[in-house]
């Protein structure tokens, strides 16, 4: 894989569309389900940071995902310089937070990480692009919705914007999204449920991701 830098990130991002968020305390189950979204088109992934032993299994997942050369895989859920930096050095390629913490953006950019931070308002977006973001998260995306996206690039046309939370894999959900002006949209549980995973259909989860990916295409033309 080439170098992977910020914008080399973000261009997958903006090219992807869809990028699943998902946190499991079993690495087997964890890797069977960055195995489905692969072949369902995905190649930006996100496992969050919840549980205590998340950078564990963050680590075997990065192992695992050496055998696919175009895959760009990041960690979410950070709310610290040090976690940030704990899942960099076994290999996140982005970081991923719930809000705006600056200390996070210095240790990103001095790494030449992505770094996307959780903003819920105007006020964080420009703060967060004051301190270099290339790339905010509208979260919560359930409370924020559409309409905030569709205001915040009015007057921040040029600032790409992934909401996470309230995105499900509909097409009328998913073009509401779209039509406000977001460049990808990050989905976690709407996307692999609980019962896919009890039941272990990681068919279904490929076959969800497929044609997610293709709603997102025909939404874009």
């Amino acid at each position: 894989m080439a170098e992977v830098t910020q914008d080399r990130v973000l261009a997958e991002l903006e090219k992807a569309g869809l990028v699943p968020v998902f946190n499991h305390t079993d690495s087997t189950v964890a890797k069977n389900v960055l195995d489905a979204c692969y072949r369902g088109g995905v190649r930006v992934f996100e496992f969050t940071n919840r549980g205590e032993n998340a950078l564990f299994v963050f680590e075997d997942l990065v192992q695992h995902a050496k055998k696919y050369e175009d895959l760009l895989l990041g960690i979410g859920t950070i709310f610290s310089a040090e976690d940030a930096e704990k899942f960099v050095g076994v290999g996140a390629k982005f970081v991923v937070s719930p809000a705006m913490i600056p200390e996070m953006a210095h240790y990103c950019a001095s790494e030449n990480v992505l770094w996307v931070p959780g903003c819920g308002t105007v006020t964080e977006i420009h703060q967060a692009l004051e301190l270099g973001a290339k790339v905010v998260k509208a979260f919560p995306g359930n409370v924020l919705g559409p309409g905030f996206v569709k205001s915040v690039t009015a007057v921040f046309p040029k600032v790409p914007i992934m909401p996470t939370g309230g995105v499900a894999p509909k097409e009328e959900n998913l073009k509401a999204w779209f039509d406000a002006g977001v460049t990808c949209v990050g989905m976690g549980s709407k996307l692999i449920s609980a019962e896919m995973l009890d039941s272990e259909d990681y068919e279904g989860v490929t076959d969800l991701v497929k044609r997610t990916i293709h709603t997102i295409s025909a939404l874009r033309k």
